[in-house]
């Protein structure tokens, strides 16, 4: 008996299903941290003490969502969350287009070496610049405003200059010639020209900065007052006990509501995020 040889199509069909199995099995991993803060959300205080521990809860406990939701302000400190995360990511996309545009299509003595010393910031932590940054806000003035994320949005940001940057280098030299000619100076250039171009990397540096500003606890928590902070805040410093221990199932069913506008944001916007990100880095 002569043996058969497995096809090409079966070849394929076979890749693509370890393809798709190690892709479920990555995004099982990822998905595994909330979706145990769901059901951390759903479970009694007394399941959660439990040991062993108590995988599924017994009775779902719904009401906890409810409960977080109304024990504070909930609706007042996620305002609080939005107006500072959209007013930053706003700013630092525009702002980080223009010093990435200036890197990328403008001639200057030791350019090359101002954006060496742009990436090295990079690796600066943000502890180390907490206290100086605190106590120039507190000279100035802008404690307990949201004056800091408009300075902070006007300054760009190393990491999305850096996208912007390497997205900019790679559009046609025609393209600034032509206008050149035509009268354009530099500033209608990357107004009329270079940033309708870039649409994929302002949805993505937006995400990112959006991202970043809604998640942030060190900034509000040290900046702002308990009436202005944010959500981040205070999910971390409101669910507690008399004693100060933290309330789990409250915090959790809070922590769960306090994801869903960003995997919005980020569902809504996906596409133009991924494409930023890849066309950033090709070009």
């Amino acid at each position: 008996m002569t043996a058969t040889l497995p096809g090409p199509r079966t070849r394929i069909h076979g890749r693509r299903l370890v393809l798709y199995t190690v892709l479920v099995v990555i995004t099982g991993l990822f998905l595994g941290p909330f979706g145990w803060l769901v059901l951390t959300g759903l479970k009694t205080p007394a399941e959660l003490a439990a040991s062993p521990v108590h995988w599924l809860p017994a009775h779902i406990q719904w009401h906890n969502f409810a409960d977080a939701y109304r024990l504070i302000d909930f609706l007042g400190y996620a305002r609080n969350s939005l107006i500072i995360a959209t007013l930053y990511a706003t700013l630092v996309t525009l702002s980080s287009a223009w010093v990435g545009f200036g890197f990328a299509r403008l001639s200057a003595p030791g350019k090359k070496a101002l954006f060496g010393v742009l990436l090295g910031s990079m690796m600066l932590p943000q502890m180390v610049t907490l206290l100086p940054t605190y106590l120039i806000f507190a000279k100035l003035g802008m404690v307990d405003t949201y004056w800091p994320w408009v300075l902070w949005g006007l300054a760009a940001t190393p990491y999305l200059v850096f996208l912007f940057r390497q997205f900019f280098a790679g559009l046609p030299r025609e393209l600034e010639e032509a206008a050149i000619v035509d009268g354009c100076g530099y500033a209608g250039i990357f107004w009329r020209i270079f940033l309708p171009q870039s649409w994929p990397v302002l949805a993505a540096s937006f995400v990112i900065a959006f991202t970043w500003t809604w998640g942030d606890y060190i900034a509000p928590q040290l900046l702002l007052s308990t009436d202005r902070t944010t959500l981040a805040v205070a999910v971390m410093t409101t669910y507690v006990t008399e004693a100060g221990q933290p309330v789990t199932h409250l915090q959790a069913a809070a922590s769960v509501m306090y994801v869903v506008p960003i995997l919005l944001v980020f569902l809504v916007a996906q596409r133009g995020f991924v494409a930023g990100m890849s066309t950033s880095g090709l070009k």
